[in-house]
């Protein structure tokens, strides 16, 4: 169940509106002039699945046709590593 709470109630509260949003669960729905604005609402776990990656790796923007090229030069062209002088 969501409880209403006015903005400047929220903005007063706030730590505590968040902890009882992670600890009890609670939802709210904040109000600026009696006018629904936004809910506030714990954020449940992100559920990924391998449909979802094929889809953002088929949508996901090209590289222009250098780019591979550019990415080439600056893997052969990287400095060497400096031994670190922490390790014994």
């Amino acid at each position: 169940m969501e409880s209403y709470i006015s903005a400047t109630e929220a903005v007063r509260n706030f730590s505590d509106l968040l902890n009882r949003i992670r600890y009890r669960g609670e939802e709210f729905v904040i109000e600026r002039g009696g006018e629904p604005i936004c809910r506030m609402a714990p954020v449940g776990p992100r559920v990924f699945t391998l449909a979802d990656l094929i889809e953002v790796l088929r949508t996901a923007p090209k590289p222009d046709p250098g780019y591979w090229d550019d990415l080439e030069d600056i893997i052969k062209n990287q400095p060497p590593v400096q031994e670190s002088p922490w390790e014994r």
